[in-house]
């Protein structure tokens, strides 16, 4: 489970959520259309991160105050529930997760059951946790590709914008929103010049997207 080691502390991983959210949301002005989101109030004490690639792949990120879970949704894995004689989620996925945290899933918009791997983390854990499928061997469950979303550092997230958004941001702005300063109408506009920086920066705060 080496997928595993690529992922942050919970703490690390919402802040870095956070990140990619505000920069996606300067980025693109059709919410439907960014890669990255966050929602601070997604439920009571529960935020929620997504990441959407627009090709079917999803991967919701779910923070409460029991524990972080992770699930994930490779169209293509022949671990989809789609990919089965008969749609299933495949017994092993969810098997081991605690209920505590399994239950945030259960709202409609999470489409609990479109799910090729999911990983969890209680606040008593040490290490992140992850269901296994022992019926399929070696299957891809498209958990080392969706994972690899979550850019760690700036660089990475730069080169994204490159490849997906077809922008060229500059580097230092963008290590300055990693490193939690404080965006500015200013960065807005360096960051996007097309955009609209007022009502960006207007959205920013009104959805509360802070590090």
């Amino acid at each position: 489970m080496n997928e595993l080691n690529r992922l942050p502390e919970p703490d690390c991983l919402k802040k870095l959520m956070i990140v990619q959210s505000m920069l996606n949301t300067i980025l693109c002005e059709e919410e439907w259309l960014r890669y990255h989101s966050f929602d601070p109030e997604w439920a009571k004490e529960v935020s929620m991160a997504k990441i959407d690639n627009g090709s079917g792949d999803h991967l919701f990120i779910l923070f409460s105050n029991e524990g972080t879970i992770v699930k994930g949704f490779d169209h293509e894995s022949p671990l989809s529930p789609h990919a089965q004689d008969e749609y299933a989620v495949l017994s092993g996925i969810y098997d081991q997760v605690p209920d505590s945290l399994l239950s945030l899933l259960d709202d409609e918009a999470l489409e609990r059951e479109d799910v090729t791997f999911c990983i969890w983390r209680e606040n008593n854990d040490a290490c992140w946790k992850k269901g296994e499928v022992n019926a399929v061997k070696d299957a891809d469950d498209g958990s080392g590709f969706l994972l690899g979303t979550i850019y760690q550092t700036a660089e990475e997230f730069v080169k994204f914008a490159d490849n997906y958004y077809e922008l060229s941001l500059p580097l230092v702005i963008v290590e300055r929103v990693y490193a939690g300063e404080p965006i500015t109408m200013d960065m807005i506009q360096m960051l996007n010049p097309d955009c609209d920086a007022e009502k960006v920066y207007q959205e920013l705060l009104f959805s509360s997207q802070t590090v």
